[in-house]
């Protein structure tokens, strides 16, 4: 996967991938429009781990057990919605805000709103995620989740930014994997930055599958690069790896 991903927003130079899988991609955002899909479904096999969300509760983004103690000890509970499934870090609240058209579920960190995590739902005639093309491919179709960069004006090249751009995003590692149902996803790990250098960048956690209801399912979970190092990479990687569709 040597190619180079690009578009109008993150503008870098290609950054050549070393033999491992971990290497610098860089990618650049564009806008895309999703639609909007309401959440509601079962999780299985998380009763096991954590206490069940009340599904009238799950159905609007709100948390099992809120005012409650946590009633157990791995620090997630789990989120069943239409179509998918995950476990949430037990210290994160429901959100309100849209980041993106489509978005279906919003949770962010209760210690800092850096830190948070959008599901999108948009129909699709495609079957499998691999319909979409390689990895490269489909995440340059959905790199609109990366932001846009709204500078306009003439800057010099340097802190690593290409001339006239104070944004950009690097590849880390990039996956696919296959569940028990045969449903495949592909997986990504970035680190953004911004020419003010707030938090050292941005972590971005983003998988992708085709539901068997003909929907594309994205999760992206953002940790601030400094919140990443202290503590939130373990609750961000429990979610990341935890997102299922049904």
């Amino acid at each position: 996967m040597a190619t180079a991903l690009c578009n109008k927003a993150f503008a870098a130079a290609p950054v050549a991938r070393p033999a491992s899988r971990r290497s610098a991609v860089v990618v650049r955002a564009q806008g895309q429009d999703v639609t909007r899909r309401a959440a509601l479904g079962a999780l299985a096999g998380a009763a096991a781990l954590v206490s069940v969300a009340q599904p009238s509760s799950a159905s609007y983004g709100d948390a099992a057990n809120v005012f409650g103690k946590v009633t157990n000890k791995s620090g997630f509970v789990p989120y069943a919605g239409d179509g998918f499934a995950l476990l949430l870090p037990s210290k994160w609240n429901p959100s309100k805000e849209k980041d993106f058209p489509g978005v279906t579920l919003r949770y962010e960190d209760n210690g800092d709103a850096v830190n948070n995590l959008v599901v999108i739902a948009q129909p699709t005639d495609k079957k499998s995620i691999t319909d979409f093309g390689s990895e490269d491919k489909f995440l340059e179709s959905v790199s609109y989740l990366l932001g846009k960069q709204a500078y306009s004006g003439e800057t010099v090249s340097e802190g690593g930014f290409a001339p006239n751009r104070v944004s950009a995003a690097s590849l880390l590692d990039v996956s696919s994997s296959t569940d028990k149902k045969g449903t495949k996803y592909y997986k990504y790990e970035l680190l953004t930055r911004t020419a003010d250098g707030d938090e050292g960048g941005r972590h971005q956690l983003i998988t992708a599958a085709v539901g068997s209801d003909n929907q594309l399912y994205i999760l992206k979970v953002q940790v601030g690069d400094k919140r990443w190092f202290k503590g939130v990479k373990k609750e961000a990687m429990g979610t990341f790896n935890s997102f299922t569709v049904v």
